[in-house]
């Protein structure tokens, strides 16, 4: 197999990773070309339950999982490379000793970039995201690791610049992506049934119901109680353009991406994992089944009414939303008339998939964790968890 182009952006939290690996995807696919992106922080986690000392333990033979991140990227690319993709983005951090290690990644044609910014700047990006002061000192402290162990690799300073303008120095200076290597003919996203067991329970929704709001708690409860668990947000580890044909939600993709994260967690200790994402058709529910026969999946359809998704989506539109900073927001900045066509859609998406999976949850005027206690309470999900008690019934 011909390694596919895959370039890496790292630095520290708020150096633009994520904003400045998207604008580049959507320059790319506007452009004609096939590519995919993936954020690398959807591959590493994977936890311990919590301890009194640290909320997520590292495992002392990879601390910060970059072993385990990296691993899993080389089989999510070779995924991206089945569907089509002539190249990868990959925004995330690195270790800041040994950097990425190319030699787990055999199925990448690795092109890295450190993105970093002025200390001062760093800070109020910072504080604007409303992150803590200890963690200001952290990323900056992780910063200043990066600029002495990497001061001759290839960087863009983003102080001072715009999207654009960072977007367009990553290009010159690393010449990304070299197309001109021959490209494999797409075999169509495998469908290879993988035979890791376990649990996973897949919370499911249009945009705005709360998925990767509710999941993220029920994924911290069942930590509480003693239960190493992963947690992936499925459109995170799915994007690629142009979809592939009947296809539009790129499933077989997500799905056989699911099976090689899944395999990678349970290797690594997972005992259950907490998936996340849309289900645009019953149907799609089979390419899932199909690479993941061994696996007991639990469905769970978050369900809100019209008005409730109406307001979640002007929100999101405002950016005003707990997952601010994922990839591929597009509600973001949306004019209200678009965000009125996109929760009548939702509604439409709600009702469509009624009754399809294992439980339906009301989400209206509710806090995130009583959703979360509820779904753990009346699944009895993961059978491993001796604690269950009923969640507290919907509201009329």
């Amino acid at each position: 197999m011909i390694a596919l182009p895959v370039l890496w952006l790292y630095g520290a939290s708020g150096v633009g990773k994520t904003t400045v690996t998207w604008e580049l995807f959507v320059q790319l696919t506007r452009e004609g070309v096939a590519a995919g992106y993936v954020d690398i922080d959807q591959l590493g986690m994977c936890y311990g339950p919590p301890t009194r000392q640290h909320w997520a333990p590292e495992p002392a033979a990879d601390p910060g999982r970059h072993q385990l991140k990296a691993r899993t990227l080389d089989a999510v690319v070779a995924n991206f490379q089945d569907a089509g993709a002539r190249c990868v983005i990959v925004p995330g951090v690195t270790d800041p000793v040994r950097g990425v290690e190319t030699d787990l990644v055999p199925h990448a044609a690795l092109t890295t970039c450190r993105l970093r910014a002025e200390p001062a700047e760093l800070s109020r990006r910072l504080a604007a995201r409303g992150s803590p002061n200890d963690d200001h000192a952290e990323q900056i402290a992780y910063a200043d690791a990066l600029d002495r162990a990497f001061a001759t690799e290839p960087c863009v300073d983003t102080t001072g610049l715009t999207v654009g303008e960072v977007v367009d120095r990553v290009r010159a200076r690393t010449g990304w992506p070299d197309l001109a290597a021959p490209v494999e003919k797409p075999s169509a996203t495998r469908q290879v049934p993988d035979p890791t067991p376990g649990e996973i329970l897949w919370l499911h929704g249009p945009a705005a119901v709360g998925k990767s709001t509710v999941g993220w708690q029920v994924y911290q409860q069942v930590r509480r109680v003693g239960i190493s668990a992963a947690f992936v947000d499925l459109d995170q580890i799915g994007f690629h353009r142009p979809a592939a044909a009947g296809d539009p939600g790129n499933h077989r993709l997500k799905a056989a991406n699911l099976a090689a994260v899944w395999h990678a967690f349970r290797d690594s200790g997972a005992e259950c994992l907490i998936a996340v994402g849309p289900l645009d058709r019953p149907e799609d529910l089979a390419a899932y089944t199909a690479v993941l026969p061994a696996a007991t999946i639990t469905l769970c359809q978050l369900h809100a009414s019209r008005q409730v998704l109406a307001e979640r989506v002007a929100r999101r539109g405002r950016g005003l939303t707990p997952t601010r900073g994922l990839a591929g927001d597009e509600l973001l900045g949306q004019p209200q008339a678009r965000l009125h066509e996109i929760a009548d859609q939702a509604a439409l998406i709600v009702d469509a998939l009624d009754g399809v999976g294992d439980l339906r949850v009301d989400t209206d005027d509710r806090l995130a964790d009583q959703i979360a206690t509820e779904i753990l309470g009346r699944t009895g999900w993961p059978s491993q968890r001796t604690d269950i008690r009923p969640g507290p019934p919907p509201r009329p």
